[in-house]
C-alpha cells in the first residue's frame, strides 16, 4: 500500500481492494485500488481502471438508494475515492441471491441446505428462487468468509432480532431496487452483498453497493432460452475470473498457486469491468488517471469543507 497524505488521518487499513483512511476519528476516505481479489485472495496483478469503476458504480447505486435506507457516503472528490461518515460495522455480510449461482450453486451440488435455509430439488444452474433469499456470511478480517445462519447470527450477538429483522427488511429492498435498474439496462441481478454499521442507533448501508465485484449481473436477452437448453449464461460481473481460476486449479486452498495472468488477460478483465459500467450507468466510460499529488490535492480539498 502507497499511503497518502491526507489531512486529519487517525488509522489507515488497507483491505482486499481498498484502502481505507480514518479522517478525526469520524470520517473515512475510500480509495477503491485496481486490485482484484477471488476466493479471498489478492491477485498479483492490478487492474486498470477497476478502482474508478467499481467507486463511480458504487456512488451511483448509493445515490439511487437513499430513498430506502441511510447510507455512508458523504462526497466522491476522485473518481477513485469516497468519503463518508464512520460507522460501527456489523460483522456480517447480508448476501442476497435471486439466482442459483456461485457459490450458492456451488453448495447446491453437494447439499440441500445453505446458511439454515433449506433448497428445493431439481433446481439447475442460474435458475430463479421463488422469492430472493438471504444467505449471510461472517465478514473475516483475514482469510475466508463463513456462512451463517439468521439464528446463530442472533444467538452469537453479532445483531439483535430487532437489528436482524431491519437489515433483512433493507437488503430485500435494496436488492429489488436493484433488479429494477438493471432490468431498466437490459440486466438481471443475479445476486449481491451487503454492508451495514450503526451511526448511533441508526443503522447505515456501508460500503460499495451492486458493482461487479459485490454483484452477478446476467443478461436479460436471451437468457429464458439459454436456461432452457441448459446453456451458459452470459454474464457481467467478477465471476467469469473465479472460473478461470477454478479451471486453472486455483479456489484459495492451501498449497494452490494463482496462475500466471498475461496481459491479455488483464486487459480482457479491465475491458469486461469498463463494459458493466457503461451498460449499468448508460454512459461512456471515461478514464481518469490522477497522479497521487493531484488526488491528495482533490480529496484534503473535500476534507477541509467537512463539519
Amino acid at each position: 500500500m502507497n499511503s497518502l497524505d491526507f489531512h486529519g488521518i487517525t488509522a489507515i487499513y488497507s483491505g482486499k481492494v481498498r484502502d481505507v483512511y480514518t479522517i478525526r476519528d469520524t470520517y473515512l476516505v475510500m480509495v477503491a485500488s485496481n486490485r482484484i481479489s477471488a476466493f479471498d485472495v489478492i491477485l498479483p496483478r492490478p487492474i486498470p481502471f477497476k478502482g474508478q469503476v467499481l467507486n463511480q458504480i458504487a456512488a451511483y447505486m448509493l445515490q439511487h438508494t437513499r430513498d430506502i435506507c441511510p447510507n455512508w457516503l458523504i462526497a466522491t472528490p476522485a473518481p477513485h475515492v469516497s468519503i463518508g461518515t464512520k460507522c460501527i460495522p456489523f460483522k456480517i455480510e447480508m448476501v442476497v441471491r435471486g439466482n442459483l449461482v456461485g457459490h450458492a450453486w456451488r453448495t447446491y451440488q453437494t447439499s440441500r441446505t445453505l446458511c439454515g435455509i433449506t433448497l428445493p430439488d431439481g433446481l439447475k444452474e442460474n435458475d430463479y428462487f421463488t422469492t430472493p433469499l438471504i444467505t449471510p456470511s461472517t465478514k473475516a478480517a483475514a482469510g475466508h468468509d463463513e456462512d451463517i445462519s439468521a439464528d446463530e447470527i442472533i444467538n452469537s450477538r453479532l445483531a439483535s432480532k430487532e437489528e436482524w429483522e431491519q437489515l433483512s427488511a433493507y437488503s430485500l429492498q435494496l436488492f429489488e431496487r436493484g433488479k429494477k435498474i438493471a432490468k431498466s439496462r437490459g440486466l438481471i441481478l443475479a445476486d449481491t452483498k451487503y454492508e451495514f454499521g450503526k451511526l448511533g442507533d441508526q443503522i447505515v448501508l456501508m460500503d460499495e453497493i451492486h458493482t461487479p465485484d459485490s454483484s452477478r449481473y446476467f443478461y436479460a436477452d436471451g437468457f429464458d432460452e439459454r436456461q432452457e437448453k441448459g446453456e451458459r449464461q452470459k454474464q457481467l460481473s467478477k465471476e467469469f475470473v473465479r472460473e478461470w481460476l477454478i479451471a486453472n486449479d486455483f479456489m484459495g486452498k492451501e498449497h494452490q498457486v494463482v496462475p500466471e495472468m498475461s496481459d491479455e488477460w488483464i486487459s480482457t478483465i479491465s475491458g469486461r469491468y469498463i463494459e458493466l459500467y457503461e451498460k449499468l450507468i448508460g454512459e461512456p466510460f471515461v478514464p481518469a488517471l490522477l497522479s497521487d499529488e493531484e488526488t491528495i490535492h482533490q480529496v484534503n480539498a473535500a476534507i477541509d469543507a467537512l463539519p
